[in-house]
């Protein structure tokens, strides 16, 4: 068949940290080619897909890749040799019964996204397809659409050292009409950011997603200090863009349910909590709030969605880990109303979009997501696209491995002529993925 395996082949290569992951080629019999690496986050769920590292201190402190990258040349591809590249579920099913472990750990869920990817992108290529239309046809969707994107201004948590106790304030335009357009502003926002950073003496070193951290002392002045670039851009705050939250929660969260606020000094309950993030939405245009709560704090985040729920996009990220059996949870008793997608939580292309459809079919908003240790990949892109997501989450504006995805989607924007999601895209209903 001119359409199967042929080869795979792994290898180590390094991510926007300096921190090893896997990247993997696949060739089809009929010479098409694909290629793709993994990312990595910092702030991880504990349902999450299980990443392979090698432990050894002696190669890059611990964090090498190369059981993963031999996994992938030894095991997968003698397994997968020979299946046909365009039945992409079969190729996951394959490689998540190969590893017949919950959350990937025997073999790795880098390395079997990788080789998900670049065999996804194999079969792309000998349809004569783009990234983005081939997952459109694995979809099912015939108008795919290009997102609203939120980009990260500024960042604390573990993505800044912890220089703030609030991970990410993010912006989000409202009034572009176009790809192009919503980069644009937001670029001025990122710009205006560190103009203002520096009349204030404050760092403007960029964190791991290239926001800047500047360490401010409260949540509250963060956002006082994004609306002050957004109206330094020319902008205004509320009409021209607004302000989505990572808060991170379960990274603050102690053993006795409360949430630790070391940079305040503070420790609050879950409820003194959704009472701080409620007084956030009445003073500033937030209209999005990311892992509010803790991952395993569902009272807590049953609360905090009868309380803001019908007010702002409330995402799970940790919460739902792109994982169906807690989406389905969250589903069934109306936790948040929106979801973040992230493929390599789930391990499989297959699992990703399967992930977004039932997040679609109940309603909820699906968000494509970066992670804080990427690589010059743009599949992100293509995804979002692809599967009509309506959101998308990538980074700064700052350092080539995130630019890379806003780039991929100029260019898919120019290629396409699909329609952009613009602010419609929080409604979480674009298309049949």
């Amino acid at each position: 068949m001119k359409t199967s395996i042929r080869t795979l082949l792994a290898r180590q290569i390094l991510d926007s940290r300096g921190r090893p992951t896997v990247e993997v080629d696949a060739w089809l019999e009929d010479g098409a080619f694909g290629r793709a690496s993994v990312p990595s986050g910092a702030s991880t769920g504990a349902a999450e897909a299980h990443e392979l590292r090698d432990g050894d201190p002696a190669h890059y402190a611990g964090l090498g890749v190369l059981k993963a990258v031999a996994n992938v040349n030894g095991e997968i591809a003698q397994a997968l040799g020979g299946i046909d590249a365009l039945d992409q579920k079969r190729v996951d099913d394959q490689l998540l019964a190969l590893d017949g472990t919950a959350q990937l750990a025997r073999l790795g869920a880098n390395a079997i996204l990788g080789v998900s990817l670049a065999v996804c992108r194999a079969g792309a290529q000998a349809s004569r397809l783009q990234l983005y239309q081939r997952i459109a046809q694995l979809c099912g969707v015939t108008a795919p659409t290009l997102p609203l994107p939120m980009t990260n201004i500024l960042s604390g948590g573990l993505h800044a050292g912890r220089g703030m106790d609030v991970q990410d304030f993010l912006a989000v335009p409202l009034r572009a009409a176009t790809v192009a357009d919503a980069i644009h502003l937001l670029a001025r926002v990122r710009h205006a950011a560190t103009e203002v950073a520096r009349e204030r003496n404050l760092p403007t070193l960029l964190a791991d997603e290239g926001g800047l951290s500047p360490g401010l002392e409260s949540g509250r002045a963060a956002l006082q200090m994004m609306v002050e670039a957004i109206g330094r851009a020319g902008l205004k705050p509320g009409v021209d863009i607004a302000i989505a939250i990572d808060v991170a929660a379960s990274t603050l969260q102690a053993q006795d349910g409360r949430y630790r606020f070391a940079r305040e000094g503070v420790e609050r309950t879950a409820g003194e909590t959704i009472a701080m993030l409620a007084s956030w939405c009445d003073e500033f245009p937030v209209v999005s709030i990311e892992d509010g709560l803790g991952e395993e704090d569902w009272s807590g985040w049953a609360d905090l969605t009868r309380a803001l729920g019908e007010r702002v996009q409330l995402v799970g990220d940790d919460l739902f880990a792109t994982n169906a059996l807690r989406l389905q949870r969250a589903i069934d008793s109306r936790i948040g109303n929106g979801v973040l997608v992230k493929a390599n939580q789930n391990g499989t292309v297959s699992g990703t979009l399967a992930v977004i459809a039932q997040a679609r079919s109940a309603g909820y908003a699906t968000i494509v997501s970066a992670r804080s240790g990427e690589t010059e990949d743009a599949f992100m892109s293509d995804i979002a696209v692809g599967s009509a997501a309506g959101q998308i989450k990538i980074g700064s504006l700052r350092t080539s491995s995130t630019v890379a995805k806003y780039n991929q989607l100029l260019r898919i924007e120019e290629h396409s002529g699909a329609a952009y999601a613009g602010i419609q895209g929080m409604r979480g209903r674009h298309g049949a993925c």
